[in-house]
């Protein structure tokens, strides 16, 4: 076969460029291909696999299997799910485990009082009567059936939807043979590999602080990055920021970080980390040096830490 004896080093690799808005934010390939074709199908196929993620999982799409899940089981139920859901159900119920409660798929029905685009605070009395809703604890998991044991609950995947459709990405643009690449989407990043030269990629980690700025630089050869904080879904009053991750046993804010970016072999264990630290506070500076993975904090008064490399690599 001709093609067989094709030496691919005969086409030397090229950058192209892709970008596109989904889940709510602007996202971005950067893809290294010894064609313009081989490219654009992949990059095709890449954003075929975040539409049907967000299609399958928002919660604003009334068709949504997540939006079923509630509808049904909100009525009390037993819903069977499929096997992927299943998979994020399972990764869920760890995170929870692993933050000491915190991490709570049920917590996302404070968005009813929480809107971060007002310039008041909700009530503390409507955040109260929510509070008996919240509680992944009241959720029977049997897999693969779920039912809540409250009326009226809900389940929310937001806090791993986008990272595990970054680490879907990951493997589907591998298996189409790209070795070297940049997947983001909003902030955050998997880095399929090198450039083609073996140079890192250089990804900034925002000041939260001074959004304008960077308060680092870290460059990933391989592997993935995410970032949660306080300063692009946040509401300010009376000289006091109010951020979008929310303490499930409160309602209200957690405090004490603006920011934590970890890197790891998977962007879904990058995103989780993140955000349990933040959700632990100044507790989470202890919490992320206990489990060993690179990363950079930022907390509420401006001190930074961490362990973050200069180079990584998974």
């Amino acid at each position: 076969m001709i093609a067989e004896r094709i030496n691919r080093s005969q086409f030397p690799e090229s950058l192209h460029s892709y970008s596109f808005g989904a889940m709510g934010t602007s996202c971005a390939l950067q893809l290294f291909a010894d064609s313009p074709l081989r490219a654009d199908m992949a990059a095709a196929l890449a954003g075929a696999e975040v539409e049907r993620i967000e299609a399958k999982y928002s919660r604003y799409k009334p068709d949504s299997i997540l939006s079923t899940i509630n509808r049904l089981a909100g009525e009390g139920e037993t819903v069977e799910v499929d096997e992927e859901t299943a998979g994020l159900l399972d990764y869920s119920f760890a995170c929870h485990r692993k933050s000491d409660g915190l991490f709570d798929i049920t917590a996302g029905v404070l968005r009813r009082v929480w809107n971060f685009s007002a310039g008041n605070l909700p009530a503390n009395e409507s955040i109260q009567k929510l509070l008996p809703l919240i509680g992944i604890n009241k959720v029977r998991w049997t897999r693969p059936h779920l039912r809540f044991t409250v009326p009226g609950m809900e389940i929310d995947l937001g806090g791993i939807g986008k990272e595990y459709a970054v680490d879907r990405l990951a493997s589907l643009l591998e298996s189409e043979g790209i070795a070297h690449g940049l997947i983001d989407l909003g902030g955050d990043f998997f880095v399929l590999g090198p450039h083609p030269n073996g140079q890192p990629w250089k990804i900034g980690l925002r000041d939260p602080h001074d959004t304008a700025n960077i308060a680092g630089e870290v460059e990933v050869s391989r592997g993935a990055l995410a970032t949660s904080g306080d300063y692009e879904r946040c509401l300010e009053f009376k000289g006091q920021r109010y951020g979008h991750i929310l303490d499930p046993r409160t309602g209200w804010p957690v405090q004490g970080l603006s920011s934590v970016t970890v890197v790891a072999p998977q962007c879904m264990v990058a995103g989780a980390a993140a955000t349990i630290a933040m959700l632990k506070g100044h507790e989470g500076i202890a919490w992320l040096a206990d489990i060993g993975l690179p990363h950079l904090w930022v907390a509420g008064e401006g001190r930074l830490g961490g362990n973050m490399p200069t180079v990584w690599s998974a």
